[in-house]
């Protein structure tokens, strides 16, 4: 079915999700294009993206999303937008009585969402959002022209300081049914907080289910081809609990879609303390357990060296120079591998359909995956890919982002590895007749036999599953950067110094890697281990308070240690007898 569009609804739960999420959407929204004369991207914009029109009939572009998050947690951003306006015109109240009016000061806005405010005020006014088409005829002030004068104020952008909620860096408009707030628990304070899975799960009842159900309704019935959804939720507080519930009525309510949930985490969780890292640790268990059970695929991301509460230090990727501890930059490196991870089932031709992804790697009732990435891919400007992978020979160059390291024996069960950006670079590399390659991969034919031809011999016997994409992840502000100096503008390794000044990092290459393995065993097991080394009546008795109750606890970690012995299998992924699991066990 080349052309056609199968159209993927998002949904993030969680403020953490939502920071990872504005940074995957302000990708793609630094990617589209509104030059008739360009060819189609690679990418197809209207898998996430949804055409709707204002009561003015204006035309808008948005994302076919659904946010949850908590009181408090929205700053400077309306929970119904901008675009539809829905004051404008609005009747006047008829109450007659006196009227007591109570001003409070807006939220500072920083100089990101000021330069923002200006150019939006300025340019979209003038092109009345006018659809692409209309845009391409009457020759206002494109959407290009807006990402372009971004570009040219990038470097005023250092909003370390000043990034407090996702909304602080969100660079694109979003439609009126995409935010819902949860005001029975608050995003800042000590009172009324979100801590405890029993917490989110007792939420999706009553008007929340409703106004849930009312929007997928929404998003759902504009759909002609509903490929799934791709779910990012908070996996270390009460949206664990929440999105259980909410996978399960998405398996329930659309049975035979697609259901990828990406269970994510920061690496410092704010307000952390002794009570608080055992409630996430909890959190965790539960969430993965449920999640997992509820969708298609189950995908734990984050930077954290572990999600006990005694991880091992974050990943170092050799080419980055981020603070793995600030949200604002560790979900930048989450959403560039989220970016590659959602190719397969985003493509304009070759898509594959998300459920078939899920098919590929959860066999056998191996639902959680392991995700890890390149980021960015070490590629030298000018030169191949068989030339890069070649400097890699010892070592696979991607590092874990699930908490989870490769299991460093050749063993997977399956995988799905993708290239993305590799824009201008040779795949091949062509040597001269009658001269011997520089090595195995210098001699194939195609890039597609380059790259399997590499990770097969780190994995001889696994499944695998490729995709190559030319163009790259686009890097517009207000993305961080957060690149170390070795880097050039589109993201390649230079071959000289870099000079004093020179331009920002515009777009980087990225390979991930989605594996089913032998790795998430320990994985799985170490976190069933730590939830179960103390009584929770005990220790975290207020935990349990508004549920599970006990016995639901009791059979979630018994799940859970099920679960990671899908994991344990020879090489081939062929499961040893219950016998031999209990002796190695005991």
């Amino acid at each position: 079915m080349s052309g056609v569009c199968r159209e993927v609804v998002t949904l993030q739960l969680g403020h953490y999700s939502s920071f990872v999420g504005t940074h995957w959407w302000n990708l793609q929204d630094a990617s589209l294009t509104y030059d008739p004369k360009s060819p189609p991207a690679e990418i197809q914009s209207d898998v996430v993206f949804r055409e709707g029109q204002t009561p003015g009939c204006h035309v808008t572009y948005t994302p076919r999303l659904i946010s949850m998050d908590l009181k408090g947690s929205l700053r400077t951003l309306r929970q119904e937008g901008s675009l539809y306006d829905p004051g404008a015109g609005g009747a006047a109240a008829a109450w007659e009585g006196s009227v007591t009016l109570h001003r409070q000061s807006p939220a500072e806005k920083n100089p990101f969402l000021d330069d923002l405010e200006k150019l939006d005020e300025g340019i979209l006014a003038e092109a009345d959002f006018c659809s692409a088409s209309q845009l391409q005829r009457s020759g206002p002030v494109s959407v290009g022209t807006f990402n372009s004068q971004l570009a040219r104020v990038q470097k005023n952008y250092r909003l370390e300081g000043s990034v407090r909620v996702w909304s602080d860096f969100l660079r694109l408009h979003l439609h009126p049914r995409t935010i819902s707030v949860i005001h029975q628990y608050n995003h800042d304070g000590e009172a009324h907080r979100l801590e405890a899975f029993g917490q989110g799960e007792s939420l999706l009842q009553g008007a929340l289910l409703e106004e849930l159900e009312d929007k997928l309704h929404f998003f759902v019935e504009e759909c002609d081809y509903l490929q799934g959804f791709q779910v990012l939720c908070d996996l270390a507080d009460g949206f664990a609990g929440l999105g259980s519930k909410v996978t399960e009525l998405l398996q329930d309510s659309y049975g035979g879609r697609g259901v990828l949930t990406w269970g994510v985490s920061p690496v410092v969780h704010r307000d952390s303390s002794p009570a608080r890292d055992l409630y996430h640790l909890l959190n965790c268990c539960l969430g993965t357990v449920r999640m997992a059970a509820h969708s298609s695929l189950f995908c734990p991301l984050t930077l954290r060296g572990g999600l006990g509460r005694r991880p091992g230090p974050p990943p170092h990727f050799p080419l980055l120079s981020c603070d793995p501890s600030l949200w604002y930059h560790s979900s930048g490196v989450l959403a560039l591998a989220l970016d590659a991870l959602t190719v397969p089932y985003r493509l304009r031709d070759g898509a594959v359909p998300m459920w078939q992804v899920a098919d590929s790697l959860a066999v056998s009732g191996r639902k959680v995956v392991a995700a890890y990435g390149a980021i960015p891919f070490p590629m030298m400007t000018g030169g191949s890919l068989p030339d890069a992978l070649s400097a890699c020979a010892d070592a696979l160059p991607w590092k874990p982002l699930s908490a989870c390291p490769e299991a460093g024996e050749g063993r997977c069960y399956g995988q799905w590895t993708t290239l993305r950006g590799y824009e201008g670079q040779k795949l091949t590399s062509c040597p001269s007749p009658g001269t011997r390659p520089q090595t195995p991969l210098h001699s194939l034919p195609s890039g597609e036999d380059v790259l399997a031809s590499y990770v097969s011999s780190f994995y001889p016997s696994a499944p695998l599953a490729l995709q190559l994409v030319s163009s790259p992840s686009q890097l517009a502000p207000p993305f961080p950067q957060i690149f170390g100096p070795s880097l050039d503008a589109r993201g390649f390794l230079r071959s000289e110094a870099a000079p004093p000044g020179g331009p920002a990092v515009s777009s980087v290459p990225v390979m991930t890697s989605l594996q089913s393995g032998p790795a998430l065993h320990p994985w799985l097991s170490e976190l069933q281990r730590a939830a179960s080394a103390f009584d929770v009546r005990r220790v975290a008795a207020s935990f349990l308070s508004q549920g599970p109750e006990m016995a639901d606890y009791q059979e979630a970690l018994e799940e859970l240690r099920l679960l990671a012995r899908c994991y344990r299998g020879d090489g081939s992924g062929v499961m040893r007898s219950s016998s031999e699991e209990e002796e190695e066990d005991d």
